[in-house]
C-alpha cells in the first residue's frame, strides 16, 4: 500500500484527488493539508511514501517546503501545477529542487480535468514510490568537462540522443551544464506535459554553455545546440546531405508517451547509424529500450545510466536486459562519455 499525503490550498483539489486515489486498491491517502506548515505537523505523525504538492500556497510556497524536505528527509514528491507559463516556470524550480514528477491541472473545469487525468497521476505515484530521490546539492558554476587530447571526427558529423523520464530534469541539467559550446548536436526526449517543455528548455539555456531550446518543425541540428522535444508531440531526426534536422509531429502516444523516446531513437537508427550515440537515462517503464536496440543494431554507440545514479532505474534496466545498451555509466561520467564519442574514430 502506497501512503500518499496531499498538500494543496484548494479544498476542491484535495477532495477530488483524495476520492480518485482512495478508489485505487494500492494507494491510501493518509492525510491532506492546505499549506506546508499544517502538512509538516500531520506528516510527523505518519510519514508518507509519496507527497502530492501544490507550489503556490499561503504561508510557505511549495518550493521552499520541498527544499527543506529534501535537505532533511528526502521524500518522493509530485508537483501538481497549473497549465500556464507561470505555472511551468515555478514547477521547473520545484523539479530542480528534487521533485520527481509533474501532474498538470487546469484552471477551468478543474474537477472534470482531475478526474480524467487520475490514471496518469496514479502511474506517477506508483513510479514515485519506487524512486530514490536525493538531496539536491548547491548548484556550482557551469564547468565544461575537458575533452580527450587526441583528434577525431568533427562534432558536426555526430549526433547524441538522450531519452529520460522520472528524475530526468535534474539529470539532464547535470549533464548539459558540463558540455562545451562545440559539443555534438543533441536531441532530447524528456517525458513532460505540454506547455512545460518550452520553459524547461529556456531554463537549461540560461544555465548551460550550449544553446538549449524547444524544437520546432524542421529545425536544423548543429554542434553546440540541444533540441528538446515539445510536450504533446513526437520528434524525429532526419538527414539531408550532411545536415541533420528534426521533424516535430503529432500522432498517437507510443508506450503511453508523447513525445516518445522510442520514436526518437528509431529515427537515429535509420538516419544517423554509426554517427549516433544513444543514452537512455532515469525513468519508469520501458520507453526507449527497443529504439536503443535498433540504434545498436545500426552501428550506433549506446549507453544506459547506471542504477546507483538513477532516481528510477526502469528504462535503463529494460535497455540493459534487452542488450540494447553496450555499457552503463554513472550520471557523473556521462558528459565525458559524450565528448569521448565526439572525438573517437572507432
Amino acid at each position: 500500500m502506497i501512503k500518499v499525503f496531499i498538500v494543496d490550498d484548494s479544498a476542491l483539489v484535495r477532495q477530488v484527488l483524495t476520492a480518485c486515489l482512495d478508489s485505487h486498491p494500492g494507494i491510501q491517502v493518509i492525510g491532506q493539508a492546505a499549506d506546508p506548515l499544517f502538512a509538516l505537523e500531520k506528516m510527523r505523525q505518519q510519514w508518507p511514501d509519496v507527497l502530492v504538492l501544490d507550489v503556490e500556497m499561503p504561508r510557505m510556497d511549495g518550493i521552499t517546503f520541498l527544499r527543506r524536505l529534501m535537505a532533511e528527509r528526502p521524500t518522493p514528491a509530485i508537483i501538481c501545477s497549473t497549465l500556464t507559463q507561470a505555472g511551468a516556470a515555478v514547477t521547473l524550480e520545484a523539479l530542480a529542487a528534487g521533485a520527481v514528477g509533474v501532474f498538470a491541472k487546469a484552471r477551468v473545469g478543474l474537477r472534470e480535468s482531475l478526474q480524467q487525468m487520475a490514471g496518469e497521476l496514479i502511474r506517477q505515484i506508483e513510479a514515485a514510490a519506487r524512486s530514490h530521490p536525493r538531496a539536491m546539492p548547491a548548484r556550482p558554476a557551469a564547468a565544461a568537462v575537458p575533452g580527450p587530447a587526441h583528434g577525431g571526427r568533427p562534432a558536426g558529423e555526430r549526433v547524441v540522443a538522450l531519452g529520460t523520464s522520472t528524475g530526468g530534469t535534474q539529470a539532464l541539467e547535470q549533464v548539459l551544464r558540463q558540455l562545451p559550446a562545440d559539443c555534438p548536436g543533441i536531441v532530447i526526449v524528456q517525458h513532460m506535459p505540454e506547455k512545460f517543455t518550452a520553459a524547461f528548455a529556456q531554463r537549461l539555456d540560461g544555465l548551460c554553455r550550449i544553446e538549449v531550446r524547444e524544437a520546432r518543425h524542421l529545425d536544423r541540428l548543429r554542434p553546440g545546440l540541444a533540441l528538446v522535444a515539445p510536450g504533446g508531440r513526437h520528434m524525429q531526426l532526419k538527414r539531408s546531405g550532411a545536415q541533420y534536422f528534426v521533424e516535430v509531429l503529432d500522432g498517437p502516444p507510443v508506450n503511453r508517451h508523447k513525445p516518445s523516446v522510442d520514436v526518437l531513437f528509431r529515427s537515429l537508427a535509420r538516419y544517423a547509424g554509426p554517427s549516433a550515440l544513444g543514452v537512455i537515462m532515469t525513468g519508469m517503464g520501458d520507453d526507449g529500450a527497443r529504439g536503443l536496440l535498433e540504434m545498436r543494431k545500426a552501428g550506433a554507440r549506446t549507453l544506459a545510466q547506471d542504477e546507483a545514479s538513477c532516481v528510477v532505474f526502469g528504462m535503463p534496466r529494460e535497455a540493459l536486459r534487452l542488450g540494447a545498451a553496450q555499457a552503463s555509466e554513472s550520471l557523473a561520467n556521462l558528459p565525458r562519455a559524450i565528448l569521448q564519442f565526439a572525438l573517437d574514430d572507432e
